[in-house]
């Protein structure tokens, strides 16, 4: 039986002092073969991102079926309050993890991230800056990917089209590239070209790299309120990304966009001395977000065919080498691109 009044009920909830989201999704059934090294390179993720993020970040770690030694560890560092959230789960999929740290919040930043990536100095700063610039970005991610081009981006090259402000520019994060090539074992995943030329929109003093990998990337949380799709048949990979993490985005009419400069590492399932090194060269600097970030979204029927048009007809070989040439590239630059 009940006996009085709950005294919470109809009560609202107070606002939260917290901007901005990170979900790290952690698998590690057993430190053995694939495995062996990944409990470290965790400890490096999550410890690169407490040394990087403000005050204001609020952290969330999804447990997706670890084994008893990093389930420990996740809770030691809630008990030391350098997470807010913790969710223990049994292997339920990446995907599924993931929104179970999406459900129940409302915060308008959310950055979505593997557990073996190092993040730098300055990556929370960076990103906002290209949310601030550019008020039609949905999601911005801190490694610039120049193969990312033609991935769900017929928005932003659509609308873009005849702008002197899209261009072809010189690439800075020669070294980031390489270091992302080698790290998913794929040291020709770039040709020559994509060393040298990225496409770049640039507003103001502020550029930002068109397209956005998304195994690390930020997101405006609005996005999230009109997803679809809740569940994935997956543990990882097959279409489960793209549904529940790229698509939506491109729905609303936002950007996938990047920062020009390497915020990153990718450190893959196997540990290498160079990463604690970079760990260490690591300063706490913190850029706290003011929540200025524009959630217009620009969705409806010239989105739409904006989208399904340059999908369909620029994208095509022909028109793409075309529109490779009208924003700068050389003829021989354009057939590799």
């Amino acid at each position: 039986m009940r006996v009085g009044f709950n005294p919470n009920k109809d009560k609202t909830l107070p606002k939260s002092d917290f901007t901005h989201q990170v979900i790290i999704p952690v698998y590690i059934p057993h430190q053995n073969d694939y495995f062996q090294d990944s409990f470290q390179i965790l400890q490096l993720c999550l410890e690169s991102l407490f040394k990087t993020c403000h005050t204001k970040t609020y952290f969330t770690v999804v447990n997706n079926g670890s084994c008893q030694e990093v389930k420990s560890y996740l809770n030691l560092l809630q008990a030391e309050n350098k997470i807010q959230e913790l969710i223990h789960t049994t292997a339920i999929g990446k995907l599924n993890a993931i929104s179970k740290g999406i459900a129940g919040h409302q915060f308008p930043l959310i950055t979505i991230t593997d557990a073996d990536v190092l993040f730098l100095k300055d990556w929370q700063k960076a990103t906002y800056e290209v949310f601030e610039t550019f008020p039609k970005a949905g999601v911005v991610s801190p490694s610039p990917n120049p193969k990312m081009l033609r991935y769900y981006t017929a928005n932003v090259v659509g609308t873009t089209l005849f702008s002197k402000k899209v261009s072809f520019t010189s690439v800075i994060s020669k070294q980031g590239m390489k270091a992302f090539a080698k790290s998913i074992g794929n040291e020709s995943l770039y040709k020559s070209v994509h060393f040298e030329q990225q496409l770049t929109i640039t507003k103001n003093s502020t550029s930002a790299l068109i397209g956005a990998s998304h195994f690390v990337a930020t997101y405006k949380g609005l996005i999230f309120d009109v997803v679809g799709q809740r569940f994935s048949q997956y543990s990882l990979g097959g279409d489960s990304e793209e549904y529940l993490l790229d698509k939506p985005a491109a729905d609303l009419g936002l950007w996938r966009l990047s920062t020009l400069k390497n915020y990153v590492y990718h450190l893959g399932n196997v540990a290498e001395e160079w990463m604690k090194d970079e760990f260490d060269k690591i300063d706490s600097n913190f850029s706290i977000f003011e929540d200025r970030i524009n959630n217009k979204i620009y969705s409806g029927s010239l989105n739409v065919f904006l989208t399904k048009f340059f999908s369909r007809l620029i994208f095509r070989k022909p028109f793409w080498t075309l529109y490779l040439r009208h924003k700068g590239l050389t003829k021989e630059e354009a057939k590799q691109y």
